[in-house]
């Protein structure tokens, strides 16, 4: 299946915060040329691009003082963590997401041949600032699997997390309908807060086969409180929205179901997580927590094992 993608609001803005980080660069070094400095204009205008990997190191930095209550990670992990993070970040924030985020069309078979009816289908839920492109290695990997996936770009972007819930909702329709079997969905950061949020409204037992969230703040995160958008406050510690979710989510129906939910739930975490933190923040009470050893936040999406998890979790049986 084809879709018809215009450029998401997260795209257009990532274009131009890269043409202005490119510019500031330029703009220095032509500086630093004109000055009779042109070894000290390439160094200055590698450090303007890349500025906010050095505030982001300062985070990895206090990481340790974060996560209270933690074995610490040692200062050469939280190194090799921050290089994969930036790396991770340019090759998403710089390419995949503003550029190449329609580049794999949502896989969606629909001929017979292919056997396709019995096939469990998986939602792809993005996180904060991002969009659909974040998913692309992943979209690749499942469509040569020939594993049926929806990727969403969620929005409005900085909108209420739960203005999400009409499109997961059509998304999870579609890969019931089509073949038959509840889907799995895999959220990153904010979207597994979004697939909650669907589930308050729309869930139901034998909706969903199981949750895989990737670094997700299921109880908030203090870098949320340097955020001033809707979402962003939503994932702040104890918010409203948070408690509210909680809530529901403790008293839905019986308390047997409630555990139930929590136990479809497989939270990926790290000690290394310079955006969610602190780091057991992003394990839902009652699920499996599964720790990834040195990943940033959004490395998390890049690491091999998590993918290895879901296409082993695709290759079972499919028993609802």
């Amino acid at each position: 299946m084809c879709r018809s993608y215009t450029a998401s609001m997260n795209a257009q803005i990532q274009r131009w915060q890269l043409l202005l980080r490119a510019i500031l660069a330029l703009a220095t070094l032509v500086g630093c040329w004109r000055s009779g400095a042109p070894g000290l204009g390439l160094l200055l205008a590698a450090a303007v691009f890349w500025l906010y990997g050095l505030g982001m190191l300062m985070i990895f930095a206090w990481l340790p003082r974060l996560n209270i209550g933690l074995p610490p990670p040692g200062r050469l992990q939280l190194l090799r963590a921050w290089w994969h993070e930036l790396i991770a970040c340019e090759r998403v924030f710089a390419w995949q997401q503003p550029f190449a985020a329609q580049r794999y069309a949502d896989f969606l078979p629909t001929n017979s041949s292919d056997n396709n009816r019995g096939q469990r289908g998986v939602l792809l839920l993005h996180g904060f600032t991002c969009n659909r492109g974040v998913w692309n290695r992943w979209m690749e990997r499942l469509r040569a699997h020939g594993h049926p996936h929806i990727a969403l770009t969620l929005e409005p972007a900085y909108g209420s997390i739960d203005a999400y819930v009409a499109q997961i909702e059509a998304a999870v329709q579609t890969l019931e309908q089509r073949y038959g079997q509840p889907p799995v969905i895999v959220g990153h950061s904010m979207g597994g807060l979004a697939a909650r949020a669907w589930w308050r409204r729309h869930g139901q037992a034998g909706r969903i086969h199981r949750f895989l969230t990737l670094g997700t703040p299921h109880a908030g995160t203090l870098m949320a409180r340097f955020g001033a958008t809707l979402n962003a406050r939503q994932m702040r510690r104890q918010s409203r929205w948070l408690s509210e979710l909680a809530a529901h989510e403790a008293t839905a129906s019986s308390a047997q179901q409630s555990q139930d939910f929590a136990a479809r739930f497989d939270c990926y975490f790290s000690r290394c997580d310079q955006i969610v933190c602190p780091a057991d923040t992003a394990v839902l009470p009652g699920s499996q927590a599964i720790e990834v050893v040195g990943s940033g936040h959004l490395a998390l999406v890049f690491q091999p094992t998590i993918l290895a998890d879901l296409l082993h979790l695709l290759e079972r049986p499919t028993t609802a």
